[in-house]
């Protein structure tokens, strides 16, 4: 149910509501503010003008009553179109208290760069993470890692009024796959909480990406090319996140390891680099290791060399092929000299770039993906996983949350919403709701083949389920085609055992003839087969002929 009214311009008859002042549409950015109860919850602030959110403070002001937007704020992640809006907030309510996690408390100042004072950016109270914390009478939120940026969490939100428990959970921004430098939302934390309600993001609508790892090679190439044809490469990124990415990308990936190649580093990119330098025991155990070895950013000895680049050289740079990279609102027309270039310029999707048709030197422009954000596969997995009775979708534009919100195995399963700015949702919880069941899952890997040889990849849902480890008592897998699946079924160690020996050719190498299968089972320590029953037909790399092969029958 949905109008255009405040909370308080009629008697309140549910429990929880949701008025959104941002859902991200038209540079707007993200505002959305909740009722549970008694309670209101102020859920980010990325609105570039807060005057909305202040003429609904006074509007819904009661006589005698200090006028506040909510109870307190919650900060899902540090980037601007989530928090810009905060400081400008705590500096008319400065008794509003405001949480997020400890990363995204460290973070939130680089939205505010200009500022001298830095008192007046340090305003974020850090609240632990996956540790339910009780933040007013019978209401209790708890932090979950969502992915997307360091620091990034979902909120749930506990509220226990006489009569019912409600659940909810906010996402902010998601991502369930693993990045460079952040682990991705784990749906094993979230799974049977028995959700209420869900806020979720709808970034990329129905679109469905390519997985990470052929995104970053798709990228990698397309930046290798342009080097080998004599361009420099220049790419505005935010300041945070996707920016120390592509660094990590460009300083691991053998396209450009050892390359005599120089990467240069601009602006609040550069600041964003040293701010996650002091973050690093807060970042992935991968990302630490590396850091042991070498830098993890400034290093002017291993190739590609990482630079910061000093504003007077802002002219220069291009003489000869580099990369650089530069805040996303930065005047690119510095860069892009009469004795430089020529240019790509390679900017986000999603983030609108700049074409220079008329600078003095030569200038390609196009677009890419690196995804920091779920498709509608994702999207839809976590929807599945937490099953609520309501679905609210935001962070999009019009067209992407209606191709969410008209999806049919979303619509017969859910209450579904994507309200727009300053339309109230009401969101009833029925005290006998019939959970759905849980779809069929899907798990996605890649499947790579090369002339006769097939590597498969398992996605790590499958990877670290320890399920996986007794998929087959034998160790062995057989793999076929079933239309465009490709279908895996473990061997057991019945099929094995009944293999009948007869069929064997004594003069072929297989494992039936070769002198470490003994009892059908292989104990060549160098086999990738070794301790696990074999089929006497299979083959490994490591096969040694048996002098008597029937004696290991």
């Amino acid at each position: 149910m949905s109008e255009s009214l405040d909370f308080d311009d009629r008697e309140q008859t549910c429990e929880l509501e949701c008025l959104p002042y941002g859902v991200h549409q038209q540079g707007e950015g993200m505002c959305l503010l909740l009722r549970m109860g008694k309670h209101r919850i102020l859920l980010d602030c990325g609105l570039a003008d807060i005057t909305p959110l202040i003429e609904g403070v006074v509007k819904s002001a009661r006589p005698g009553q200090s006028p506040l937007p909510a109870n307190f704020v919650l900060v899902s992640h540090a980037h601007p179109d989530h928090a810009q809006g905060l400081k400008s907030l705590h500096e008319l309510y400065p008794l509003l208290p405001i949480y997020g996690s400890e990363v995204t408390s460290r973070l939130l100042p680089l939205n505010w760069l200009d500022e001298t004072d830095k008192s007046k950016t340090q305003f974020c109270q850090a609240l632990p993470l996956r540790s339910p914390i009780e933040l007013e009478d019978g209401l209790i939120v708890e932090l979950f890692p969502a992915g997307h940026l360091p620091g990034a969490v979902a909120f749930l939100i506990t509220y226990i009024s006489p009569q019912k428990k409600y659940r909810l959970l906010y996402t902010g921004d998601f991502f369930l796959s693993n990045s460079r430098l952040v682990e991705g939302l784990r749906l094993e934390e979230l799974r049977g909480i028995e959700l209420d309600v869900l806020i979720i993001e709808g970034t990329y609508g129905s679109s469905r990406h390519p997985h990470r790892r052929n995104q970053e090679n798709q990228l990698a190439e397309r930046i290798n090319r342009a080097i080998e044809d004599g361009y420099s490469v220049l790419m505005p990124t935010p300041a945070l996140g996707l920016g120390q990415e592509l660094l990590m990308l460009l300083r691991s990936h053998h396209y450009f390891t050892g390359r005599n190649l120089d990467i240069w580093v601009d602006g609040s990119v550069a600041i964003g680099c040293d701010v996650y330098l002091e973050l690093l025991p807060h970042l992935p155990a991968s990302v630490q290791n590396f850091a042991r070895h070498q830098p993890l950013f400034w290093d002017e000895r291993v190739r590609p060399r990482v630079r910061r680049l000093p504003p007077e050289n802002r002219g220069t740079v291009g003489r000869n092929p580099c990369i650089v990279l530069t805040d996303v609102n930065s005047d690119l027309q510095a860069y892009l000299q009469e004795d430089t270039g020529p240019w790509l310029i390679l900017a986000p999707q999603k983030i609108e770039s700049r074409v220079y048709q008329q600078s003095p030197c030569l200038v390609q422009v196009e677009t890419y993906l690196l995804a920091q954000h779920s498709d509608c596969p994702g999207t839809t997995q976590l929807i599945h996983n937490l099953r609520p009775q309501h679905v609210i979708f935001v962070h999009g534009a019009p067209e992407y949350l209606a191709d969410l919100t008209s999806l049919e195995e979303l619509q017969n399963r859910y209450h579904v919403h994507s309200p727009a700015s300053g339309t109230l949702v009401e969101l009833p919880v029925g005290d006998n709701f019939l959970q759905p069941s849980a779809p069929e899952t899907n798990y996605e890997g890649e499947l790579t083949e090369l002339g006769s040889m097939v590597t498969i990849t398992l996605p790590e849902a499958i990877a670290a389920d320890p399920r996986w480890r007794q998929f087959a008592d034998t160790g062995l897998v057989e793999a076929r085609w079933q239309g465009e699946e490709l279908v895996l079924r473990g061997l057991s160690p019945r099929e094995l055992m009944h293999q009948n020996s007869d069929r064997i050719d004594w003069s072929i190498d297989c494992c039936g003839t070769c002198r470490h299968q003994r009892g059908q089972r292989c104990w060549n320590p160098s086999s990738p087969l070794y301790n696990f029953r074999v089929t006497l037909e299979g083959y490994c790399p490591v096969f040694e002929r048996s002098p008597n092969p029937e004696k290991n029958l």
